[in-house]
């Protein structure tokens, strides 16, 4: 699911130039990366530790993503 949601993302804020509509999409992503995290620390601490760079790589994206969206309105 976050692999298709990040292939989905480029073409929205990029291409068609769907800044809400990308912003919403993040928030779906970061949403499922969250979960994964979770369901992580549960199996594996370590795999749910070494999650924790994506979702604040994904946190940034997502603050920049709306931040453009409201400068743009």
């Amino acid at each position: 699911i976050q692999l298709i949601l990040n292939a989905i993302w480029t073409p929205l804020f990029f291409g068609a130039k769907k800044l809400g509509w990308a912003f919403f999409e993040i928030v779906v992503l970061w949403v499922f990366i969250v979960l994964s995290i979770v369901s992580f620390f549960v199996a594996v601490p370590l795999a749910g530790w070494l999650m924790l760079p994506y979702i604040a790589w994904v946190s940034f994206a997502s603050l920049l993503n709306y931040s453009i969206w409201q400068l743009n309105k």
